[in-house]
Protein backbone atom coordinates (compact mmCIF):
# COMPACT_ATOMS: atom_id res chain seq x y z
CA UNK A 1 0.00 0.00 0.00
CA UNK A 2 1.19 3.48 -0.77
CA UNK A 3 0.82 6.56 1.41
CA UNK A 4 -0.13 9.92 -0.03
CA UNK A 5 -0.34 13.00 2.18
CA UNK A 6 -0.50 10.74 5.27
CA UNK A 7 -3.53 8.93 3.87
CA UNK A 8 -3.78 5.28 2.97
CA UNK A 9 -4.48 4.61 -0.69
CA UNK A 10 -5.32 1.76 -3.03
CA UNK A 11 -3.23 3.29 -5.80
CA UNK A 12 -3.23 0.36 -8.21
CA UNK A 13 -6.96 -0.23 -8.01
CA UNK A 14 -8.27 3.32 -7.76
CA UNK A 15 -9.08 3.69 -11.50
CA UNK A 16 -11.51 0.79 -11.16
CA UNK A 17 -13.22 2.03 -8.01
CA UNK A 18 -16.94 1.44 -7.67
CA UNK A 19 -18.18 3.99 -5.15
CA UNK A 20 -21.33 2.15 -4.10
CA UNK A 21 -19.47 -1.11 -3.63
CA UNK A 22 -16.69 0.54 -1.65
CA UNK A 23 -19.20 2.23 0.65
CA UNK A 24 -20.85 -1.13 1.24
CA UNK A 25 -17.49 -2.68 2.04
CA UNK A 26 -16.89 0.13 4.52
CA UNK A 27 -20.24 -0.59 6.20
CA UNK A 28 -19.71 -4.35 6.26
CA UNK A 29 -16.24 -4.15 7.78
CA UNK A 30 -17.26 -1.48 10.26
CA UNK A 31 -20.17 -3.64 11.43
CA UNK A 32 -17.75 -6.48 12.15
CA UNK A 33 -15.38 -4.21 14.07
CA UNK A 34 -18.02 -2.46 16.17
CA UNK A 35 -19.69 -5.79 16.84
CA UNK A 36 -16.44 -7.38 17.99
CA UNK A 37 -15.61 -4.37 20.15
CA UNK A 38 -18.98 -4.77 21.86
CA UNK A 39 -18.35 -8.48 22.28
CA UNK A 40 -15.10 -7.70 24.04
CA UNK A 41 -16.93 -5.32 26.34
CA UNK A 42 -19.68 -7.83 27.16
CA UNK A 43 -17.09 -10.53 27.78
CA UNK A 44 -15.27 -8.31 30.27
CA UNK A 45 -18.59 -7.67 32.02
CA UNK A 46 -19.22 -11.39 32.39
CA UNK A 47 -22.10 -11.64 29.94
CA UNK A 48 -20.17 -14.00 27.64
CA UNK A 49 -18.55 -17.13 29.01
CA UNK A 50 -15.96 -19.61 27.83
CA UNK A 51 -13.32 -18.74 25.27
CA UNK A 52 -13.79 -15.81 22.94
CA UNK A 53 -11.67 -14.88 19.91
CA UNK A 54 -12.08 -11.49 18.25
CA UNK A 55 -11.61 -10.71 14.55
CA UNK A 56 -10.57 -7.07 14.90
CA UNK A 57 -8.04 -6.18 12.19
CA UNK A 58 -8.92 -9.04 9.84
CA UNK A 59 -12.23 -7.65 8.56
CA UNK A 60 -11.16 -7.34 4.92
CA UNK A 61 -10.60 -11.09 4.51
CA UNK A 62 -14.06 -12.48 5.17
CA UNK A 63 -15.76 -9.38 3.72
CA UNK A 64 -13.99 -9.66 0.38
CA UNK A 65 -14.28 -13.44 0.06
CA UNK A 66 -17.95 -13.68 1.01
CA UNK A 67 -18.91 -11.16 -1.66
CA UNK A 68 -17.72 -13.68 -4.26
CA UNK A 69 -19.79 -16.61 -2.97
CA UNK A 70 -23.37 -17.65 -3.61
CA UNK A 71 -25.98 -18.17 -0.89
CA UNK A 72 -25.88 -21.89 -1.67
CA UNK A 73 -22.12 -22.22 -1.17
CA UNK A 74 -20.91 -23.73 2.09
CA UNK A 75 -18.82 -21.90 4.70
CA UNK A 76 -16.85 -23.44 7.53
CA UNK A 77 -14.27 -21.87 9.79
CA UNK A 78 -12.42 -22.03 13.09
CA UNK A 79 -13.36 -20.71 16.53
CA UNK A 80 -12.82 -17.09 15.39
CA UNK A 81 -16.20 -17.19 13.71
CA UNK A 82 -18.43 -14.24 14.69
CA UNK A 83 -17.35 -12.14 11.71
CA UNK A 84 -18.00 -14.97 9.28
CA UNK A 85 -21.62 -15.21 10.39
CA UNK A 86 -22.08 -11.47 10.02
CA UNK A 87 -20.44 -11.57 6.58
CA UNK A 88 -22.95 -14.23 5.58
CA UNK A 89 -25.68 -11.69 6.28
CA UNK A 90 -26.98 -13.30 9.46
CA UNK A 91 -28.69 -10.94 11.94
CA UNK A 92 -26.30 -9.33 14.42
CA UNK A 93 -28.85 -9.68 17.22
CA UNK A 94 -29.02 -13.46 16.82
CA UNK A 95 -25.24 -13.78 16.58
CA UNK A 96 -24.95 -11.74 19.78
CA UNK A 97 -27.65 -13.83 21.44
CA UNK A 98 -25.63 -16.94 20.64
CA UNK A 99 -22.53 -15.40 22.18
CA UNK A 100 -24.43 -14.73 25.39
CA UNK A 101 -25.89 -18.25 25.43
CA UNK A 102 -29.49 -17.23 24.86
CA UNK A 103 -32.44 -19.05 23.36
CA UNK A 104 -32.65 -16.64 20.41
CA UNK A 105 -29.09 -17.43 19.38
CA UNK A 106 -28.46 -19.01 16.01
CA UNK A 107 -27.56 -22.27 17.76
CA UNK A 108 -30.14 -21.81 20.52
CA UNK A 109 -27.42 -20.65 22.88
CA UNK A 110 -25.58 -23.96 22.82
CA UNK A 111 -22.73 -23.08 20.49
CA UNK A 112 -21.48 -19.93 22.12
CA UNK A 113 -18.54 -18.06 20.70
CA UNK A 114 -16.59 -20.96 19.19
CA UNK A 115 -19.26 -23.31 17.85
CA UNK A 116 -21.86 -21.31 15.99
CA UNK A 117 -23.78 -23.24 13.35
CA UNK A 118 -26.58 -22.60 10.88
CA UNK A 119 -27.45 -25.33 8.40
CA UNK A 120 -30.19 -23.15 6.89
CA UNK A 121 -27.51 -20.67 5.88
CA UNK A 122 -24.93 -23.29 4.83
CA UNK A 123 -22.72 -22.26 7.74
CA UNK A 124 -21.18 -25.37 9.27
CA UNK A 125 -19.20 -23.89 12.19
CA UNK A 126 -17.24 -22.61 14.29
CA UNK A 127 -14.83 -25.40 15.38
CA UNK A 128 -12.76 -25.33 18.55
CA UNK A 129 -10.15 -27.91 17.56
CA UNK A 130 -7.35 -26.38 15.51
CA UNK A 131 -7.67 -27.53 11.90
CA UNK A 132 -10.74 -29.71 12.53
CA UNK A 133 -12.86 -27.71 10.10
CA UNK A 134 -10.56 -28.51 7.17
CA UNK A 135 -11.42 -32.22 6.67
CA UNK A 136 -15.08 -31.47 7.45
CA UNK A 137 -15.12 -28.73 4.83
CA UNK A 138 -13.41 -31.04 2.38
CA UNK A 139 -16.18 -33.54 3.04
CA UNK A 140 -18.80 -30.89 2.33
CA UNK A 141 -17.10 -30.24 -1.00
CA UNK A 142 -17.13 -33.98 -1.71
CA UNK A 143 -20.89 -34.03 -1.10
CA UNK A 144 -21.41 -31.18 -3.55
CA UNK A 145 -19.48 -33.05 -6.21
CA UNK A 146 -21.26 -36.32 -5.42
CA UNK A 147 -24.64 -34.65 -5.90
CA UNK A 148 -23.37 -32.94 -9.06
CA UNK A 149 -24.08 -29.37 -7.95
CA UNK A 150 -21.99 -26.37 -8.91
CA UNK A 151 -21.67 -25.14 -5.32
CA UNK A 152 -18.29 -24.74 -3.70
CA UNK A 153 -17.13 -24.86 -0.08
CA UNK A 154 -15.07 -22.08 1.49
CA UNK A 155 -12.84 -23.42 4.27
CA UNK A 156 -11.23 -20.78 6.47
CA UNK A 157 -8.25 -21.65 8.67
CA UNK A 158 -5.49 -19.88 10.55
CA UNK A 159 -1.76 -20.09 9.94
CA UNK A 160 -1.37 -22.43 12.91
CA UNK A 161 -3.86 -24.92 11.45
CA UNK A 162 -1.75 -25.31 8.31
CA UNK A 163 0.76 -27.34 10.33
CA UNK A 164 -1.84 -29.96 11.30
CA UNK A 165 -1.58 -33.35 9.62
CA UNK A 166 -5.28 -33.47 8.81
CA UNK A 167 -4.83 -30.40 6.61
CA UNK A 168 -2.27 -32.17 4.42
CA UNK A 169 -4.56 -35.21 4.22
CA UNK A 170 -7.42 -32.96 3.15
CA UNK A 171 -5.28 -31.31 0.48
CA UNK A 172 -4.39 -34.72 -0.88
CA UNK A 173 -7.99 -35.93 -1.03
CA UNK A 174 -9.27 -32.69 -2.54
CA UNK A 175 -6.60 -32.79 -5.24
CA UNK A 176 -7.17 -36.47 -6.06
CA UNK A 177 -10.89 -36.02 -6.53
CA UNK A 178 -10.79 -32.43 -7.83
CA UNK A 179 -13.17 -31.26 -5.14
CA UNK A 180 -14.74 -27.77 -5.36
CA UNK A 181 -13.12 -26.41 -2.23
CA UNK A 182 -11.49 -23.04 -1.62
CA UNK A 183 -9.01 -23.09 1.25
CA UNK A 184 -8.52 -19.65 2.80
CA UNK A 185 -5.51 -19.35 5.10
CA UNK A 186 -5.97 -16.33 7.37
CA UNK A 187 -2.32 -15.75 8.15
CA UNK A 188 -2.48 -13.21 10.97
CA UNK A 189 1.23 -13.77 11.72
CA UNK A 190 0.73 -15.63 15.01
CA UNK A 191 -0.52 -19.11 15.89
CA UNK A 192 -1.79 -18.27 19.37
CA UNK A 193 1.38 -16.60 20.65
CA UNK A 194 3.94 -18.08 18.26
CA UNK A 195 5.11 -16.16 15.22
CA UNK A 196 4.96 -17.85 11.83
CA UNK A 197 8.73 -17.36 11.69
CA UNK A 198 9.03 -19.80 14.59
CA UNK A 199 6.22 -22.29 13.93
CA UNK A 200 6.16 -22.71 10.14
CA UNK A 201 8.85 -23.49 7.58
CA UNK A 202 8.49 -20.90 4.82
CA UNK A 203 6.07 -19.12 7.13
CA UNK A 204 5.56 -16.22 4.75
CA UNK A 205 4.44 -18.46 1.89
CA UNK A 206 1.91 -20.86 3.39
CA UNK A 207 -0.02 -21.11 0.13
CA UNK A 208 2.89 -23.19 -1.20
CA UNK A 209 1.83 -26.02 1.10
CA UNK A 210 -0.48 -27.05 -1.72
CA UNK A 211 2.35 -27.41 -4.25
CA UNK A 212 3.10 -31.11 -3.53
CA UNK A 213 -0.53 -31.84 -4.39
CA UNK A 214 -0.57 -29.57 -7.47
CA UNK A 215 -3.06 -27.25 -5.79
CA UNK A 216 -2.62 -23.72 -7.15
CA UNK A 217 -2.60 -20.79 -4.78
CA UNK A 218 -1.59 -17.19 -4.27
CA UNK A 219 -0.66 -14.88 -1.43
CA UNK A 220 -2.90 -11.83 -1.06
CA UNK A 221 -2.75 -8.57 0.88
CA UNK A 222 -5.50 -9.48 3.33
CA UNK A 223 -5.72 -5.92 4.66
CA UNK A 224 -6.96 -4.59 1.30
CA UNK A 225 -10.56 -5.64 0.70
CA UNK A 226 -10.41 -4.95 -3.04
CA UNK A 227 -7.36 -7.14 -3.49
CA UNK A 228 -9.06 -9.84 -1.45
CA UNK A 229 -12.15 -9.65 -3.64
CA UNK A 230 -10.12 -9.67 -6.84
CA UNK A 231 -8.17 -12.78 -5.83
CA UNK A 232 -11.24 -14.52 -4.37
CA UNK A 233 -13.27 -14.00 -7.52
CA UNK A 234 -10.61 -15.76 -9.62
CA UNK A 235 -10.25 -18.55 -7.07
CA UNK A 236 -14.00 -19.13 -6.78
CA UNK A 237 -14.34 -19.32 -10.57
CA UNK A 238 -11.51 -21.87 -10.66
CA UNK A 239 -13.13 -24.10 -8.04
CA UNK A 240 -16.61 -23.79 -9.52
CA UNK A 241 -15.35 -24.74 -12.99
CA UNK A 242 -14.51 -28.26 -11.84
CA UNK A 243 -10.73 -27.85 -11.84
CA UNK A 244 -10.42 -28.75 -8.16
CA UNK A 245 -9.19 -27.00 -5.00
CA UNK A 246 -7.47 -23.63 -4.70
CA UNK A 247 -5.57 -21.94 -1.86
CA UNK A 248 -5.69 -18.27 -0.92
CA UNK A 249 -3.23 -17.14 1.73
CA UNK A 250 -4.45 -13.87 3.20
CA UNK A 251 -1.68 -11.88 4.85
CA UNK A 252 -3.57 -10.15 7.62
CA UNK A 253 -3.16 -9.08 11.24
CA UNK A 254 -5.21 -9.26 14.42
CA UNK A 255 -5.03 -6.28 16.74
CA UNK A 256 -6.08 -8.13 19.88
CA UNK A 257 -4.62 -11.21 21.54
CA UNK A 258 -5.37 -14.73 20.39
CA UNK A 259 -8.36 -14.78 22.73
CA UNK A 260 -9.79 -12.49 25.39
CA UNK A 261 -7.52 -14.17 27.95
CA UNK A 262 -4.37 -13.38 25.96
CA UNK A 263 -2.58 -10.10 26.85
CA UNK A 264 -0.42 -10.51 23.70
CA UNK A 265 2.79 -9.51 25.45
CA UNK A 266 4.78 -11.48 22.88
CA UNK A 267 4.21 -8.74 20.29
CA UNK A 268 6.11 -5.50 19.92
CA UNK A 269 3.83 -2.49 20.52
CA UNK A 270 5.43 -0.72 17.58
CA UNK A 271 4.46 -3.62 15.30
CA UNK A 272 0.81 -3.42 16.32
CA UNK A 273 0.76 0.36 16.02
CA UNK A 274 2.32 0.22 12.57
CA UNK A 275 -0.37 -2.12 11.26
CA UNK A 276 -3.12 0.06 12.71
CA UNK A 277 -1.66 3.22 11.23
CA UNK A 278 -0.51 2.02 7.82
CA UNK A 279 -2.55 -1.07 6.98
CA UNK A 280 -5.91 -0.83 8.71
CA UNK A 281 -8.53 -2.24 6.29
CA UNK A 282 -11.29 0.14 7.37
CA UNK A 283 -9.06 3.20 7.48
CA UNK A 284 -7.81 2.31 4.02
CA UNK A 285 -11.29 2.26 2.52
CA UNK A 286 -12.31 5.41 4.37
CA UNK A 287 -9.29 7.28 3.04
CA UNK A 288 -9.96 6.19 -0.54
CA UNK A 289 -13.63 7.17 -0.32
CA UNK A 290 -12.78 10.65 0.88
CA UNK A 291 -9.84 11.17 -1.48
CA UNK A 292 -11.94 10.22 -4.51
CA UNK A 293 -14.98 12.26 -3.40
CA UNK A 294 -17.07 9.10 -3.09
CA UNK A 295 -18.12 10.03 0.45
CA UNK A 296 -17.44 12.85 2.88
CA UNK A 297 -16.24 12.76 6.45
CA UNK A 298 -19.64 13.60 7.93
CA UNK A 299 -21.42 10.86 5.99
CA UNK A 300 -18.92 8.26 7.15
CA UNK A 301 -19.18 9.47 10.75
CA UNK A 302 -22.97 9.20 10.54
CA UNK A 303 -22.57 5.69 9.16
CA UNK A 304 -20.36 4.76 12.08
CA UNK A 305 -22.86 6.24 14.51
CA UNK A 306 -25.72 4.27 12.97
CA UNK A 307 -23.75 1.03 13.08
CA UNK A 308 -22.84 1.59 16.72
CA UNK A 309 -26.54 2.08 17.46
CA UNK A 310 -27.43 -1.16 15.64
CA UNK A 311 -24.78 -3.07 17.60
CA UNK A 312 -26.07 -1.58 20.86
CA UNK A 313 -29.58 -2.77 19.96
CA UNK A 314 -28.21 -6.24 19.14
CA UNK A 315 -26.57 -6.40 22.56
CA UNK A 316 -29.76 -5.25 24.29
CA UNK A 317 -31.75 -7.88 22.40
CA UNK A 318 -29.28 -10.58 23.41
CA UNK A 319 -29.28 -9.68 27.09
CA UNK A 320 -33.08 -9.58 27.16
CA UNK A 321 -33.42 -12.90 25.36
CA UNK A 322 -34.34 -15.79 27.70
CA UNK A 323 -31.85 -18.44 28.68
CA UNK A 324 -32.46 -21.96 27.34
CA UNK A 325 -34.63 -24.16 29.51
CA UNK A 326 -32.92 -26.92 31.44
CA UNK A 327 -34.68 -29.56 29.33
CA UNK A 328 -32.93 -28.16 26.25
CA UNK A 329 -29.70 -29.73 27.47
CA UNK A 330 -30.96 -33.04 26.11
CA UNK A 331 -31.99 -31.81 22.67
CA UNK A 332 -29.83 -31.57 19.53
CA UNK A 333 -27.33 -33.97 21.08
CA UNK A 334 -27.89 -37.02 18.87
CA UNK A 335 -28.84 -36.88 15.21
CA UNK A 336 -30.99 -39.78 14.04
CA UNK A 337 -31.93 -40.47 10.43
CA UNK A 338 -29.29 -42.04 8.23
CA UNK A 339 -31.53 -41.51 5.21
CA UNK A 340 -31.21 -37.75 5.50
CA UNK A 341 -28.19 -35.66 4.53
CA UNK A 342 -27.27 -32.07 5.29
CA UNK A 343 -26.68 -31.52 1.59
CA UNK A 344 -29.35 -32.84 -0.78
CA UNK A 345 -29.51 -33.16 -4.50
Amino acid sequence: MARTKNKLTMSKLEPKLDGAKLVQYYKDMLLIRRFEEKVGQLYSMGHIGGFCHLYIGQEAVVTGVQKCLRDTDNIITSYRDHAHMLACGLPAKNVMAELTGRRDGLSKGKGGSMHMFSVANHFYGGHGIVGAQVPIGTGLAFAEKYYNTDNITAVYMGDGAVNQGQVAESFNMAALWKLPVLYIIENNQYAMGTSTKRHAAYGQALYKRGAPFNIPGVQVDGMDVLKVEEAARRAVAYCRSGKGPYILEMSTYRYRGHSMSDPAKYRDKVEVATFKEKHDPIGLVKSVLIKNDLADEKTLKDTDKAIRADVFKAAEFALQSPLPEESALWTHVLYEGADQCLIKS
